[in-house]
């Protein structure tokens, strides 16, 4: 089967990384295993049959906690689409299904790093992210 789309380019659009203060990284430490990955795409039509599909992770607390340290990223893709006149749902499949599973491990992989590296050394996501189970549940 040919893929209806390519992928022109994937760029880092935005990244936050918030530990207040060092009683904030302590706690923080303690219970990062707890706090929760929340997923979020978006669009914007470009020109020439492309479009930019921006996908963030954020990893918080989702608890009220005072204490919390807050980490996210938003990875900007652009693909252009190979085939006309595509219908809305096959479109929608594309850039819920497709794209996110053709990028997730590596946005995945430069996501952790960055929590490593902000001094969470142990961290793992304990689940990867099925998009084409979110996409059922979405048509639901």
């Amino acid at each position: 089967m040919t893929k209806k789309y390519e992928i022109i380019l994937k760029y880092i659009k935005d990244l936050s990384v918030e530990i207040p203060n060092a009683e904030t990284y302590v706690l923080s430490r303690e219970y990062i295993t707890k706090y929760s990955l929340g997923i979020n795409i978006t669009t914007n039509p470009l020109k020439n049959e492309m479009i930019e599909v921006i996908t963030k992770f954020d990893y918080k607390d989702p608890k009220e906690n005072i204490k919390k340290s807050y980490f996210e990223i938003s990875q900007a893709t652009v693909i252009k689409i190979k085939e006309k006149n595509l219908k809305k749902e096959e479109l929608e499949k594309i850039i819920l299904c497709e794209v996110q599973n053709e990028i997730y491990k590596d946005l995945e992989r430069v996501f952790l790093d960055i929590i490593r590296d902000s001094g969470f050394p142990n961290l793992k996501l304990e689940k990867k992210v099925d998009f084409e189970e979110l996409y059922q549940q979405r048509l639901n």
